[in-house]
Parts: structure tokens; C-alpha cells; sequence
């Protein structure tokens, strides 16, 4: 992806091959819905998930800036990409996860060297604990995924990858979303190519969320500008499982401007279109991976994404870390 360094912020990479992943045409379940389907299989990344673009140029940027301590709380995917990177930078980094966190996402963490701090409570009080830790604690960077400029910078190379395997942009993208980095880091891709005169149009770019924990989906649907979910319930997406997105109001804000919709998933469907996507198209991904596969039969049956569409489904991460159900 640092083939795109002129998009990027100039500093030297921290790098392991990540981006360049492929764009897979889908074989069953397009032709199946009428439209034009290809699948951007991000769990290709060196750690298994699109986060490594993200955490890539995060990375990279701390180091410049002179960082050696990095914290993020995070016992899936994000966490396991921070630990890639800190450990290819010389870095140390500590994950602060709930402490009923296990599967092969916390395995992966601790064999890279990273350090595991279990905090007691739900998800949220390990946001708590490393934001206080990264207060008390001299040198000590909050390297949040939720929320630096830095890893949505490394999600735009995205955009300008999926523009230049297809050479112009599909006419619909939808994706999973729990933080809302990924969304809007393709969003604001394709804007930046577009407001360079490179594209016409970007693409409608949609959203699924699982039923159990779907604020973003709840607060388009009652029209409201900041998302929230009092109750969040269980869920097989547990990379989508974020009650309050950090940076939930410039999603919203952001969603209507590039017309996207928002679904919501019932577990069975998720586990449905996991399922589909192995036996149907080779694919295997983890559960949070399936919900903008099975988020595309609805968007197609209300007709948001008309028959004939160009659509891209980005597969988020291999199913090899997945926690088995």
C-alpha cells in the first residue's frame, strides 16, 4: 500500500507487504442477486485484517514522532495488528482487554510480544483503563484505532486500491462497522480522488451491524446525530460489538453524504452468510467479516442496490482467527 506514500503522511514505513490484496469476482452469490459482485479480501493483510493499513502508517507516525510505548485497548483484530507493527518497529505495546477475553485473536497479541493487561468489566472500562494508564504514565501513547487521524489515513489506501484494480469505482461498497474506521476511510479515499478530478462520482458506500449492538443502523434509522446502545447484547461479530463509537457523529454525518444505508443483522444470518461465503465461494472469514454478505440481500430486496449494480464487499478478516461457534 505505500506505493499510494503521496496520499500518506511522509514518514518512513513500518512495513510488512500489507494492502494489494485481492478482489475476488464473486461466482454464486451475485449472479445469484442479480448484481455485479467482487470480494476485497482484506484478511490477505500480514496480520490477518484490513486494521494493518491502518495500523501501518499509525505506526510508522508514532515512531517518527519519537513514541516507544504504544497502548490500545483491543483484544481483537486492532490489537493484533498494533502488536504486528510495534514489534516490526521495535516498539513496545500494551493491549488493554476485557478480561473475559480469550480465542486465537489474544493468542496472536501475546506471541508478539505484546503485553496483555485484562481489566475486569465490560468492553468499555478497558477503554477507560488505557486512557487513565496513557494519563498516569510518562511516554506512554494512546494508540487508539477509534480514534487517530492516522489509522483512517492508512484505510484510505483502500479507495485508491479498489479504483485501481477496477479503474473506476464500483457503484456500491458495503461494509461491516463497529468503530466506523473502515467506512470512513474509504469514504474519504474516494473523496479525495473525486475532489481531485480522478473520478466522476464515488460510490455509495453502506453499512451492516449486528442486530445485538447496531447504533450507527438505530440512530439513521430514528434520525438522531449521535449513535448509542444502552443494552448491547451477545454476538458472534465481536468486531462490530462497539456500543458508542468514538466517532459516531462524523459517521452519521458522513453515511448521508455518500447516500449509505444501514442494516441490521440477526445472528442467524450472520452465521448463514459466513457459512455461504466457505461453501458457495472458497471464502472463509470470521463472523464480523459476513455481515455485509448477508446485509447485501436486504439491500438489494429494499432496493437500495439495484440489479446490475457494481458491488464490493470488503471481507474485513481471515476466518483462521476466529473464535469457533
Amino acid at each position: 500500500m505505500w506505493r499510494y506514500a503521496p496520499f500518506l503522511p511522509e514518514v518512513e514505513p513500518v512495513s510488512l507487504g500489507e494492502g494489494g490484496t485481492p478482489l475476488v469476482p464473486s461466482v454464486q452469490i451475485g449472479p445469484g442477486l442479480g448484481v455485479d459482485l467482487r470480494f476485497k479480501v482484506e484478511g490477505a493483510n500480514p496480520s490477518g485484517s484490513f486494521k494493518d493499513r491502518g495500523a501501518a502508517v499509525m505506526v510508522s507516525v508514532l515512531r517518527a514522532f519519537g513514541a516507544r510505548s504504544l497502548a490500545d485497548d483491543s483484544s481483537g483484530n486492532a490489537g493484533a495488528a498494533l502488536a504486528t507493527y510495534a514489534a516490526r518497529a521495535g516498539l513496545r505495546a500494551l493491549l488493554y482487554v476485557p478480561a473475559h477475553a480469550s480465542g486465537p485473536k489474544l493468542a496472536q497479541i501475546s506471541a508478539l510480544g505484546a503485553e496483555v493487561v485484562r481489566v475486569p468489566g465490560p468492553r468499555e472500562r478497558a477503554t477507560e483503563a488505557v486512557e487513565e494508564a496513557c494519563r498516569a504514565t510518562p511516554h506512554l501513547v494512546y494508540a487508539s484505532h477509534n480514534a487517530s487521524p492516522y489509522f483512517i489515513a492508512g484505510i484510505t489506501t483502500l479507495a485508491l486500491e479498489l479504483q485501481e484494480d477496477l479503474g473506476r469505482p464500483p457503484d456500491h461498497v458495503v461494509v461491516p462497522a463497529g468503530g466506523g474506521g473502515l467506512f470512513l476511510g474509504l469514504a474519504y479515499g474516494f473523496q479525495g480522488l473525486r475532489d481531485r478530478g480522478w473520478i466522476a462520482r464515488a460510490p455509495r458506500i453502506h453499512i451492516a451491524q449486528p442486530a445485538a449492538c447496531a447504533p450507527l443502523v438505530r440512530a439513521q434509522a430514528e434520525g438522531k446525530d449521535v449513535p448509542t446502545e444502552p443494552t448491547p447484547g451477545p454476538t458472534v461479530a465481536e468486531g462490530a460489538r462497539i456500543p458508542t463509537p468514538v466517532r459516531g457523529r462524523e459517521i452519521l454525518a458522513v453515511l448521508k453524504r455518500v447516500g449509505g444505508e444501514g442494516v441490521a443483522v440477526e445472528e442467524s444470518e450472520i452465521l448463514s452468510a459466513q457459512r455461504l461465503l466457505a461453501s458457495a465461494e472458497g471464502l472463509y472469514v470470521e463472523p464480523t467479516s459476513a455481515l455485509p454478505v448477508a446485509a447485501l440481500h436486504e439491500l438489494v430486496a429494499r432496493g437500495a442496490i439495484a440489479a446490475g449494480s457494481a458491488v464490493t464487499v470488503v471481507l474485513t478478516g481471515t476466518g483462521l482467527k476466529a473464535t469457533p461457534t
